[in-house]
């Protein structure tokens, strides 16, 4: 077995006319955070959600621990170790806290019973320092505590690869500091991480290597201050003159 958690191989996605990835490819590294970034409508969620299993690849090959996971469903690949967050936040306001997270331990790869999951529903929470009551509903939460919720629910799903897609986006400064040191803790705890993020405080401190995405392509990749420093992504990201 390669040292790679995930290989990502020519990997393109046309919606009819449109073509959202055009032959991208990179890996990751066990125990790596990578941050994948690039400006809005570049195809960074469209290439989580063919990881995950939410969209199918029209071209190429995902492959988790060199077993190919392209074509499987959601449910598999989340068995096989994947979960993740959305990038507009999803808790079901049906469910309570507890509850939310119960559901994905209950059906990820752990299958623990009511009682069980929802045990480890309460550790997860206090795990991620969620601040809510328990038994709140969504809309009741803070946006940081459904930020957190939702990234309790991904673990529950015990993944050893975790994909983040704008996890810190709208945060206040004192929320950000505690999200990076957050998920930095999750990385050394052995997970492999990677964050679709347009704060680039948290990219730089906590990405050993980014991807840049433009219009469906690898335009530069390697360690953040080498490549954001590179004229293209300059010119189409940051938006300064090359």
């Amino acid at each position: 077995m390669s040292g790679h958690a995930l290989e990502v191989l020519g990997v393109s996605r046309r919606f009819g006319g449109l073509t959202a990835l055009d032959g991208v490819s990179f890996d990751v590294a066990r125990g790596e955070i990578l941050g994948l970034i690039g400006p809005n409508g570049s195809g960074k969620t469209t290439l989580l959600n063919i990881v995950c299993g939410r969209l199918s690849a029209t071209r190429g090959e995902v492959r988790k621990d060199s077993k190919p996971i392209t074509g499987r469903t959601p449910e598999d690949v989340c068995r096989a170790g994947v979960a993740g967050t959305f990038q507009l936040v999803r808790v079901p306001d049906a469910l309570d806290a507890r509850d939310n997270v119960a559901v994905a331990a209950m059906y990820g790869r752990k299958r623990l019973s009511i009682a069980a999951a929802r045990a480890e529903a309460e550790r997860l929470l206090d795990r991620v320092e969620f601040e809510g009551n328990l038994y709140a509903h969504a809309d009741a939460l803070t946006y940081f505590d459904q930020k957190r919720l939702e990234l309790a629910r991904a673990l529950a799903c015990a993944p050893d690869l975790l994909l983040l897609d704008e996890w810190l986006a709208g945060l206040n400064p004192t929320e950000l500091e505690h999200g990076i040191a957050l998920v930095r803790s999750l990385r050394d705890e052995g997970l492999t991480i990677v964050m679709v993020e347009h704060v680039m405080h948290a990219i730089r401190s906590l990405c050993q290597r980014i991807v840049v995405l433009n219009a469906g392509r690898v335009i530069a990749a390697g360690n953040p201050e080498e490549a954001l420093a590179n004229r293209e992504v300059v010119r189409v990201y940051l938006g300064e003159s090359a």
